[in-house]
């Protein structure tokens, strides 16, 4: 095998080579990164069918990246599934099983079908995010004396929510909306010590990507929150957090992408303050504290044994 051995190998070869390769290429790379269980499980007829491409177009996918076919590429894969966690196409079945099939034909049952997709979601992020993101994205929020945030599309109910979350803490946060046209000339307002949270997901809103490489390339920090290692913004993020969800979908779930932004503000929060639980978190607990690193922790006093008791 003269590919990559590994899965991380592979999807990081695909991810730094996607903008060179042909749309079709495109297409198969962003099959292969989103659905790795499908890969593994399923024929290269299978698999093309899913994609709309054929089979040949499979294996020349495999051997540009150093593979004989598309069998040799499927192997990296099944080695990766027998310890990784569920895909979501897996959750979402075993959900279904679990909580009582699918009940689409009703419409109270169109209710519990969405809701066991959100579960399946919610459970696939807590897998997919890691805690070094999570530690990065909460220092930059927390030191930044100013944030901005972009979303568009269906990706805007969770721009402004985290605008809302964030002004409920007094934090100066401004929401890039493109109002009157001028989403460019707002985000000419956005200074090197700020930072940027931008929300997009597939297909991804031409202005937003236009302004996250502008302010990647004046090395202003951008927090990402997409769908996919391939999303044109998260090659410019300090902190990328994937949110997946099924491509068929005619409404993105915002479930998840609402519960991570939740977890953004309180983690920036305990950056901030971390000696307030959660539950105790206001705007006057963050008062004179946002935008500067947070205080030491103060070492636990030591306690001295009890005197013994005299004979």
């Amino acid at each position: 095998m003269s590919g990559p051995i590994s899965y991380e190998q592979l999807i990081n070869e695909i991810t730094d080579r996607y903008e060179s390769l042909g749309r079709r290429s495109r297409d198969i790379a962003r099959y292969v990164v989103q659905n790795p269980n499908e890969i593994a499980l399923r024929s290269a007829k299978a698999v093309a069918e899913r994609i709309g491409v054929e089979a040949s177009s499979l294996v020349r996918f495999a051997q540009g990246f150093g593979y004989t076919g598309f069998a040799e590429m499927q192997r990296v894969f099944q080695s990766r599934l027998v310890t990784g966690a569920p895909g979501y196409a897996e959750r979402l079945a075993a959900l279904k099983r679990e909580l009582g099939g699918d009940r689409s034909e009703t419409m109270t049952g169109l209710l519990h079908d969405l809701a066991i997709r959100d579960i399946a979601s919610l459970q696939r992020l807590t897998d997919t995010v890691s805690e070094r993101d999570l530690q990065t994205a909460a220092r930059l929020l927390a030191r930044a004396p100013t944030v901005h945030v972009l979303g568009q599309l269906r990706s805007f109910p969770v721009a402004a929510y985290l605008r809302y979350l964030l002004t409920r803490l007094r934090r100066d946060v401004r929401l890039i909306d493109g109002a009157g046209g001028l989403a460019t000339e707002q985000a000419h307002t956005v200074a090197r010590n700020h930072v940027l949270v931008a929300v997009s997901f597939r297909y991804y809103a031409r202005e937003v990507v236009d302004i996250v490489e502008a302010l990647a390339e004046r090395e202003v920090p951008v927090i990402a929150i997409t769908d996919s290692q391939l999303s044109p913004i998260t090659k410019h993020a300090a902190a990328a957090f994937i949110v997946t969800e099924a491509e068929n979908q005619f409404t993105r779930s915002l479930a998840a992408p609402i519960c991570l932004a939740q977890a953004l503000v309180i983690a920036m929060a305990r950056e901030i303050r971390p000696d307030v639980a959660v539950e105790k978190l206001t705007a006057e607990s963050l008062a004179g504290r946002a935008g500067r690193p947070a205080p030491p922790r103060k070492p636990e006093p030591r306690r001295r044994p009890a005197a013994a008791k005299l004979q």
